[in-house]
């Protein structure tokens, strides 16, 4: 196979060797979890309900079904039918399978992209990390017996621009960011919430200072961006939830996993809130999920994992596109 140039639009993107590297790390990851007995699943890639988390936009489809013509998403995560399952009793669990988001593409980045999603029954977020380690070893991407850097959020944040996010005034943090010089129209600011900030001084300072640190574990995140996360007991409640970085580019996003189906809608509807607030795509709730938790979810800790940005890890890639056989503009 040679490189995909223009004059040959309908060649495949990425390498041969890229290709076999693929489908090798996806021989690897299901050999891993079959060590550990954990079930490898399917579920709809559409479903009734759509993501409403604010910095996600789901795709949609007009569909003519048994109940008449009805709105159906394209999946953003496996998540919400995956613990449908855990609450039916399927004990842990992992998927492989397609992901869609709107307006997701660069390089690092595809509308479509493949997604490795796990929940394990019965931990806590701190020992998916360790498992999150053990497969980084299995797939011969750490040196066995290597361990990852671990950090708090709020210990990022004062190290690397001496604040702390959980305690800091929005007013600061404008004069953090002006301090930083990162980009930021005046008029801009007041549409800025502080989690908006926190992610700009996150994206614009931080995840380059530590891109050359290889992987990094980031935990303990603001309340405000628990999602579906628990939140902790404490002086300083934080939500239990952690994501893995490397080279500075995000890898996986996990949580020690909300099991209240009434605060699972409670900050659902905050979403659909600041969603109308912001003009965003208005999405229906999945309800299913609601059900499900309703009914009962385990205490489980669960992470998704970008597959593609690991083939690109492993391949030593320059992004997305050279791991991925046919990108969005070739699809």
């Amino acid at each position: 196979m040679k490189p995909h140039d223009q004059s040959s639009s309908w060649w495949p993107a990425s390498e041969l060797a890229i290709l076999r590297c693929r489908a090798d790390l996806l021989a690897r990851i299901r050999d891993f979890f079959a060590r550990l007995d954990v079930l490898e699943v399917e579920t709809p890639v559409l479903s009734h309900g759509g993501n409403p988390d604010v910095y996600i936009e789901s795709f949609s489809s007009h569909t003519v079904t048994t109940e008449g013509e009805q709105t159906l998403y394209l999946q953003t995560s496996p998540e919400f039918a995956m613990k449908r399952l855990l609450a039916a009793g399927s004990g842990s669990i992992y998927q492989i399978c397609k992901a869609f988001r709107q307006g997701e593409q660069g390089r690092y980045h595809n509308p479509e992209f493949t997604m490795l999603e796990w929940y394990r029954q019965g931990f806590d977020h701190h020992q998916l990390m360790q498992e999150i380690e053990a497969l980084l070893i299995f797939l011969g991407l750490m040196e066995p017996g290597a361990s990852i850097k671990k950090i708090s959020y709020q210990r990022l944040f004062e190290q690397h621009v001496g604040v702390n996010p959980h305690a800091i005034s929005i007013n600061a943090l404008i004069n953090c960011i002006q301090e930083q010089a990162i980009p930021l129209h005046a008029s801009h600011i007041s549409q800025l919430d502080k989690d908006d900030l926190l992610a700009l001084i996150l994206t614009h300072v931080i995840e380059p200072a530590i891109s050359h640190d290889g992987f990094v574990l980031v935990y303990d995140y603001p309340a405000s961006q628990a999602s579906l996360a628990r939140l902790s007991d404490g002086p300083v409640v934080v939500a239990e939830r952690f994501e893995l970085y490397a080279n500075g580019i995000e890898l996986a996003n996990g949580f020690n996993e909300l099991t209240d189906a009434d605060e699972q809608s409670r900050r659902f509807k905050l979403d659909l809130d600041s969603r109308e607030q912001r003009g965003q795509q208005k999405v229906s709730i999945d309800h299913y999920f609601v059900d499900a938790l309703r009914a009962g979810l385990p205490p489980c800790a669960g992470v998704a994992l970008g597959f593609d940005r690991l083939v690109m890890l492993a391949t030593k890639s320059k992004s997305l596109q050279e791991v991925i056989p046919f990108p969005i503009d070739y699809a």
